[in-house]
């Protein structure tokens, strides 16, 4: 078979019409092979062709005649001397990093391993088996896609509301999903699917990684599967698993027609991506892609003992964002989600270990440089998960102007202050009102704090409340995974009980910080599922489960749908008041006069908190006023928001309190509009005389309402300016 010389530019597999342009990056390289294959079933290839030119350590050629559809592999052939850093081996076929579809998934063997397994000598020592019938393959693609004028919604960030959903597990016992379409991303992009978010009121759909992973062959002996996908092995290719339609090609379009739809209904589509490692391991993982390719260009190895990785991730190696052609991979990857697949952000998982340039954190590392300048990355969303755990690691607050973050203080403040944690109420108030403390100083808003209180990672929100210790026996690793549950909510029962008292308290605790969340000021995140009291049974690391442990339950008990309608009517206060929408920091001072402040805060008396106040673990309720004309902000018209003002008054002690209110003129009136205690109490005006019974664990929203003959007399006092002017 001819094959050209081809160019080294664009790298991967690109058709032009005519044929395919081949081009793979390996600098210490000697002989690079493109490996064609006639079927996903073939045990060997039927073509093997050394690429013939290499332009700045870019090996390349071309075939004409080869059309999308065809499967391919590469052979790299170079030293392979561990110590060295280097694991070149010709013997195993290795997946094309800018593969745009996967052709064929790993079929678990000894043989997948560039090194004998269970030789003494472990991954010093060469296996020469071919992998050819195992071995994951790529596929060529054609991105020819009609978008039908396909516009992004473009939610400013204080709009946003995400929901992290998973795209398998929130569908596959939809029971509107049609059975065919559950787990898929046509699935997602069903009208039962996207009635439920927009009824939900959320506008940024959060995916759990996409990107073709692969499943650790310790899971798959034991008849598990990585079922979040934080094990990428591709970059550029849609997970097949989450297709309804078969073949490759047709798995690209569908993920596409997702992304259109879900566009056309206002929803934003993020994706959770895995840059910082791949799938591969450490130096005892398999040979499947870039540690066969060039692995001293690939990955971070230790400076000193380069048999080894630098593992800054858990997972046993870090991308080598040192190196030009890595940071390439992964922009081109960003760039190609966002011009080809039409996603509208990212969220970057343990981002830190791409802002380590040499062994140190550095927040003004290349990677954040080429994204502000980059004139497409630069206007898309930008979701930090801002630690890792290599030292220094931990960086919430201390990413560059333009990201935002996941804001883990938040995360575990509001659990400390509803489990009665005294000592939690001034960083309390910090985390309720944006985070100034992290964000304030480098220029950034309020919306640089993506707020949670669960997320995948950890307890669901039912079981929060309901579990103090983690039990992950299903996983197989005898509970030793996930993390310590470090709150005791003194219920004294875990997991389900029959006790009413028991139930109810966990119910309005739920109710509390979903509250919580949507009333601070920052970015709200859902996790997919909270809606619907979705219960992992104390599991807390279900990354393995795909099962009904895992996947949503639509089917919801009496109970179940009551919290649902909170939570919509929790949102849709959010929707309809801009006073929790703040794009800038509450000033904390006086702006009209000395007797008006944007924010205020009280005790329980109603008076001003004080110093006392602030430091006594005794204090567990506060109230915090905030006023509805003096937002300081305009509109997109460039119109002055004004809103009504609110009063919030929380309390996370055992104990009811009485809440003194602040004194209103004869005209102003306190109207509550929602009391997790309460949840289903409608809204009138409070007939106590100055005083609110806000019951133990709990949290009541009142708003500043005026009497009708004063906003009558206020009307018309404007209607007699506005006829003056005329």
């Amino acid at each position: 078979m001819r094959i050209w010389p081809g160019r080294p530019s664009p790298l991967g597999a690109t058709w032009d019409g005519s044929g395919v342009n081949f081009a793979l990056f390996s600098e210490h390289a000697t002989r690079v092979e493109l490996c064609l294959f006639d079927s996903a079933t073939a045990r060997k290839e039927a073509h093997c062709i050394p690429l013939p030119e290499q332009t700045d350590q870019v090996w390349h050629g071309y075939l004409p005649d080869i059309r999308p559809g065809q499967l391919y592999g590469f052979r790299v052939s170079g030293p392979y001397n561990p110590a060295a850093g280097h694991r070149f081996n010709p013997h195993k076929i290795l997946l094309d990093p800018y593969a745009k579809g996967i052709g064929r998934d790993v079929r678990w063997a000894d043989s997948m391993f560039g090194y004998e397994v269970g030789h003494a000598a472990q991954d010093l020592s060469f296996d020469a088996r071919d992998n050819a019938d195992c071995a994951p393959l790529a596929i060529v693609v054609n991105n020819a896609f009609s978008w039908q004028n396909d516009r992004l919604p473009k939610t400013p960030w204080h709009k946003t509301l995400i929901y992290e959903a998973h795209p398998r597990g929130f569908t596959m016992q939809h029971p509107d999903v049609p059975e065919h379409l559950r787990g898929t991303y046509a699935g997602l992009a069903t009208q039962a699917s996207i009635r439920h978010m927009k009824r939900l009121g959320v506008t940024a759909v959060e995916l759990m990684p996409v990107h073709h992973h692969v499943d650790d062959r310790h899971l798959v002996d034991n008849g598990r599967t990585n079922f979040w996908g934080y094990n990428t092995l591709s970059y550029f290719a849609p997970e097949m698993r989450y297709a309804a339609a078969k073949s490759p090609q047709a798995a690209v379009k569908e993920f596409k027609r997702m992304v259109r739809t879900l566009h056309r209904h206002g929803l934003e589509v993020i994706l959770d991506v895995v840059y910082n490692h791949t799938g591969e391991g450490s130096e005892f993982g398999p040979t499947l892609s870039l540690r066969g390719i060039d692995n001293a260009s690939y990955y971070r190895l230790v400076p000193n003992d380069r048999r080894h990785y630098m593992d800054f991730t858990g997972c046993g190696n870090t991308l080598n964002m040192v190196c030009p052609r890595v940071l390439q991979l992964i922009m081109d990857s960003l760039r190609y989600w966002v011009t080809e697949m039409h996603v509208d952000g990212f969220r970057f998982d343990l981002a830190a270990a791409l802002a380590r340039e040499l062994y140190e954190v550095d927040k003004l590392g290349a990677f954040f440089d080429i994204i502000h300048q980059d004139p497409v990355l630069s206007q898309v969303k930008l979701i930090a998960e801002p630690w890792d755990l290599g030292p220094g690691g931990y960086l919430v607050g201390n990413f560059p102007a333009g990201w935002t973050e996941w804001n883990g203080k938040y995360r575990d403040t509001i659990r400390r202050f509803w489990c009665g944690d005294g000592a939690a109420v001034s960083e309390f108030a910090t985390r309720l009102t944006g985070s100034s403390d992290l964000y304030g100083h480098s220029g950034r808003r309020p919306y640089a704090s993506i707020n949670f209180v669960t997320s995948h990672d950890g307890f669901s929100m039912h079981d929060l409340v309901s579990y103090n210790h983690k039990r992950n026996d299903a996983n197989g690793e005898q509970n030793r995974d996930g993390e310590q549950h470090n709150i005791s909510w003194n219920c004294g029962v875990e997991g389900p009980t029959d006790d009413p008292q028991i139930t109810e308290l966990r119910e309005r605790q739920k109710r509390n910080f979903f509250l919580t969340l949507l009333l601070s000021q920052g970015v709200p995140m859902i996790r997919g599922g909270d809606e619907l009291s979705h219960s992992q049974k104390g599991n807390n690391n279900a990354y393995c489960q795909d099962n009904e442990l895992s996947w949503l339950d639509w089917k919801l008990t009496p109970q179940q749908s009551e919290f649902l309608n909170f939570c919509r009517k929790v949102v849709l206060l959010w929707q309809q008041h801009p006073v929790f929408q703040r794009r800038h920091f509450f000033q904390g001072r006086s702006i009209r006069g000395t007797e008006v402040r944007d924010i205020t805060w009280l005790n329980p008396t109603g008076k001003e908190m004080t110093d006392a106040n602030w430091h006594s673990e005794l204090n567990r309720c506060l109230g915090v006023f905030l006023s509805g004309d003096l937002i300081d902000e305009v509109d997109e018209q460039g119109r002055q928001i004004v809103d009504s003002s609110m009063l919030l008054l929380m309390n996370s002690s055992p104990n009811d309190v009485t809440f003194t209110l602040p004194a209103l003129p004869d005209h102003e009136f306190w109207w509550p509009l929602l009391d997790t205690m309460r949840p289903n109490a409608k809204p009138s005006r409070w007939p106590g005389e100055g005083s609110y019974l806000l019951t133990a664990r709990s949290i009541a929203v009142l708003q500043l309402k005026q009497t009708w003959p004063h906003l009558l007399k206020q009307l018309a006092s404007r209607f007699s300016r506005k006829s003056r002017k005329v």
